[in-house]
């Protein structure tokens, strides 16, 4: 055990160093998602995110959205517990036989306008759960979707623009 120890603290990490941050950027584009919702709601967004049967990667993308580092409630964005305050619906992973109800219900109780946003590649096609005895399908194939944003899982930026450009296109239609 000692020479592992001492291996492992004089050979240092193994891991790649994190990319270097673009926090001038990260800014700005949660400044336009903040200002566009302004102008399409007239308040910030409020966004319900609903795990209808995924791995989690995704998950932990959205989560890494109120982190120190992207914090996005300090730009009007926030999260919130009940389907009846979201304006979004930010669906995750492939929509099981179990969650199937669940997820209409949610839909069903959130205010007009509303709009559902798929987010990672199971959620737009079922991605490695297609054909599992337990997946219902996508989430287009359960409630309507606005916007699909893709990625295994897609990052926090990602999602960020995914949210600029429903808003700025998307939102415009209802």
């Amino acid at each position: 055990m000692r020479r592992i120890l001492i291996e492992s603290l004089t050979h240092g990490s193994l891991t790649e160093p994190a990319p270097a941050p673009d926090e001038a950027a990260l800014a700005e584009l949660a400044t336009k998602v903040d200002r566009a919702a302004k102008a399409r709601l007239g308040r910030s967004l409020a966004i319900r995110e609903v795990d209808a049967g995924s791995c989690n990667g995704c998950e932990l993308e959205i989560h890494a959205l109120s982190n120190a580092f992207y914090d996005i409630e300090r730009f009007g964005l926030r999260f919130v517990a009940s389907p009846r305050h979201a304006d979004v619906l930010l669906v995750t992973g492939p929509v099981t036989k179990n969650m199937r109800q669940a997820l209409e219900r949610t839909y069903n109780a959130t205010p007009d306008p509303k709009w559902v946003v798929a987010a990672g590649n199971c959620a737009i096609d079922g991605g490695i759960f297609r054909g599992s005895y337990a997946c219902a399908g996508a989430v287009s194939e359960t409630i309507p979707v606005d916007l699909h944003i893709k990625g295994c899982p897609p990052s926090p930026t990602d999602l960020l623009r995914g949210l600029l450009a429903l808003l700025e296109h998307v939102g415009g239609k209802r």
